[in-house]
């Protein structure tokens, strides 16, 4: 690359200051200073232009954006693992490839999956608030009082035993918690028989004998409201639920219903249907004590956000040297 222009390189939100000063020594780098997400003009104008576009999960990178592309736009490089913010098939139709971020986020996000999952029975939060509304004042301590539920010994159902749910997993069993997993096909032997994992090949059947439910599957359109009305009312009654992967997983109506009339005892978001908003019902019973509701914070650490602009670089680098890049993400075909 260094005897050949540097590719034009539009980054759609700001990233770690050592992930950007990289960025401009080995590109033309147009940088998000301001850290506002970009309107659509602002996107159409970049892709008419650059030979790189750089989005995250806030960018819908969608069919109609895509076909409006300049003929020198040959890679997007997403910053994120999910790429469910890219239409795929529409930028391979048009010949632009597209990479992702994956196998850095996934400890961090199961450090706050297990968070959630202790957090969420034991009412760490309630009690946290009780004291900072109160001036740090209470009543003292009663053997009745802000009593929660254990996890030790419970069953634990994952859906998506990928590499988060794998992490998740093996931090569960510390725990206590017996593992059951929801795939489409079972993890390899000693992976199971490390986590003394049960297997479900049936969603319905493994969600009415389970006790915790943690989501971890892509969001795809055949996931969709995988967890609708009808899955949550199969849920044990007292079950809880977490979910760190994406908010379109869960239909968000029925979990508030099943929440407010006592059928779930809580639950974990770090996402939502319609983020950024969060819907309103949920907000109430957040502060009723019912579910626990965190801003997208799975991944966000330090070291995981500067390990993903990491593998922006090298599928950059990797790409205009001629070779295919490692993390090249091929459309969904189910």
């Amino acid at each position: 690359m260094q005897n050949r222009k540097k590719p034009k390189v539009y980054i759609t939100r700001r990233l770690p200051d050592q992930v950007e000063t990289r960025m401009r020594e080995l590109f033309d780098a147009e940088l998000n200073i301001t850290d506002e997400r970009r309107t659509q003009p602002e996107l159409v104008a970049a892709i008419r232009s650059a030979d790189v576009l750089v989005p995250t999960v806030t960018d819908k990178i969608n069919a109609a954006l895509i076909e409006q592309a300049g003929p020198q736009l040959k890679l997007i490089a997403n910053f994120g693992n999910g790429v469910d913010n890219i239409d795929v098939e529409a930028a391979q139709k048009r010949g632009i490839t597209v990479t992702n971020t994956p196998n850095v986020l996934s400890e961090d996000t199961a450090d706050m999956t297990m968070a959630l999952m202790l957090a969420v029975p034991r009412r760490l939060i309630e009690g946290a608030s009780l004291l900072v509304g109160n001036g740090g004042s209470w009543q003292g301590w009663s053997p009745t009082w802000m009593l929660g539920n254990r996890i030790g010994g419970k069953r634990l159902g994952i859906i998506g035993m990928g590499r988060i749910g794998t992490a998740v997993a093996r931090r569960a069993k510390a725990f206590g918690l017996s593992i059951h997993y929801h795939n489409r096909r079972h993890v390899d032997p000693a992976t199971e028989e490390q986590l003394e994992a049960t297997y479900w090949d049936s969603l319905d059947q493994m969600l009415a004998r389970v006790d915790i439910v943690s989501v971890h599957c892509p969001s795809t359109p055949a996931t969709f409201h995988l967890l609708s009305a009808r899955r949550l009312n199969l849920m044990k009654p007292g079950a809880y639920i977490v979910n760190t992967a994406r908010g379109g997983i869960i239909d968000e109506d029925a979990l508030i219903k099943a929440l407010r009339e006592g059928r779930l005892s809580g639950a974990g978001l770090d996402v939502f249907e319609h983020e950024p908003a969060v819907d309103k019902k949920l907000v109430k019973l957040a502060a009723e004590g019912k579910v626990l509701l965190l801003p997208h914070m799975g991944s966000a650490t330090i070291e995981g956000r500067i390990d993903m602009g990491d593998k922006v670089i090298i599928n950059i680098r990797t790409f205009f040297d001629g070779h295919r890049p490692p993390d090249r993400v091929l459309p969904f075909r189910g």
